[in-house]
């Protein structure tokens, strides 16, 4: 689940980070009176408002604006609310800023990168910092490689002293105070990303003031929704105006689907057959339009359900279902097809591969219900069939 800003930075102040003093606006009325209320609190007359949506890149996209009192404050806040905010990550259709974000300005001396992020391929935490603050990090990445360092924490030990130490001293932290704020920030954000079952932590940028203070400036996290059953915390934390609502419906209804830009629907029964699905429709010249894994229990309601969502989607101009029979019963899977045919009036072709536990009963189930239904001998051939009937 990915959090707005300013849910990051209250969950990095819990653990001891320091945040720029804030005011969170979720109604365009409050606009002026929580500003005029943050600077009377920080006796500054620097505003930054921020749009909040689940996207990179808000100031290149006009989200960000530094307004200098309380006027331009409100100018500013009034335009960037409601507006529908287009970034790279966002696509072109864009964003609706719903929330907004009042922060005060700092005094910046130095803005750096700083992100933990789960590392698969060594199995621990990674940590990734660079020099270059205030920049995208994949720019850097591909001109300046050089200027991110790579840091990995053993999960048994944590992260350690001379660890924090090596990034400061190869971020250029060496004074005294500044060090201290900056191995203090550091753990603190370590302590969180374990405790708070994050699966990534960015700041971007982290700054260090002329007084020598360390503040993240920013903040973006996402969590791993595997531990959901130990933070009830977090329904209150989801913004489902931010989320495709095809997947919401798919969670309620205990199903894995992910919306994809292609134009052939998959159903499948299991995460990594779904994979593999989409890899042999890409194989033979198609594009998957969704991730869709039943389960290995779907009954024939969960399979009307997805067909329900696969087709929610104009995109969508054929459907593989791809079952592999071990819990799940093809037979069962071939009447939920027929049924969910039936009553959605399908259009598009169908291509159906069945194989294991009662295969030949659904195969006959399909055969005999007179519907336009493709049937397949293997996921080669499905996907072959199902790529040539929507004609690429």
């Amino acid at each position: 689940m990915k959090l707005h800003e300013y849910q990051a930075k209250q969950i990095f102040a819990r653990y001891g980070v320091p945040i720029p003093k804030g005011k969170v606006v979720l109604d365009p009325k409050d606009i002026e009176a929580n500003a005029k209320a943050l600077i009377d609190e920080t006796g500054t007359e620097i505003v930054v408002v921020k749009a909040q949506i689940h996207a990179g890149g808000r100031g290149k996209g006009g989200g960000v604006k530094v307004a200098k009192g309380l006027a331009a404050a409100v100018e500013h806040g009034n335009k960037i609310y409601g507006m529908q905010l287009v970034t790279k990550q966002t696509g072109p259709e864009g964003q609706k800023v719903r929330r907004l974000y009042l922060e005060q300005g700092l005094d910046i001396a130095r803005e750096l990168y700083l992100a933990f992020l789960v590392d698969r391929e060594t199995r621990k935490v990674a940590v990734i910092s660079s020099t270059e603050g205030g920049m995208d990090i994949e720019e850097v990445a591909e001109h300046t490689p050089e200027k991110i360092i790579t840091t990995f924490i053993d999960p048994l030990l944590g992260l350690a002293p001379f660890q924090v130490r090596q990034i400061a001293f190869k971020l250029g932290i060496r004074e005294k105070s500044t060090l201290a704020a900056f191995s203090k920030l550091i753990t603190g954000l370590y302590t969180a990303f374990v405790a708070e079952d994050a699966s990534l932590m960015e700041i971007n940028p982290l700054v260090i003031t002329k007084g020598g203070e360390v503040f993240a400036l920013d903040g973006k996290m996402t969590t791993d929704d595997n531990a959901e059953f130990r933070h009830k915390e977090w329904n209150d934390l989801r913004d489902v105006s931010e989320e495709d609502p095809v997947e919401l419906e798919a969670k309620e209804a205990g199903l894995s689907y992910v919306s994809l830009d292609g134009n052939i629907g998959c159903l499948v029964n299991g995460a990594g057959l779904a994979m593999a699905t989409m890899d042999i429709i890409k194989n033979f010249g198609g594009s998957p339009a969704n991730f869709l894994d039943v389960g290995g229990s779907a009954n024939k309601d969960q399979v009307k359900k997805a067909f329900q969502m696969i087709l929610s989607s104009p995109h969508v101009q054929g459907i593989f279902i791809n079952i592999f029979g071990g819990i799940m019963q093809c037979d069962v899977i071939a009447e939920g097809v027929i049924a969910a045919t039936k009553e959605l009036g399908l259009k598009v072709p169908l291509v159906v591969r069945l194989e294991g536990n009662n295969v030949d009963k659904g195969k006959q189930i399909l055969a005999e219900s007179g519907l336009a239904i493709q049937s397949a001998d293997n996921m080669a051939d499905g996907a072959q069939k199902i790529v040539a009937a929507v004609g690429r």
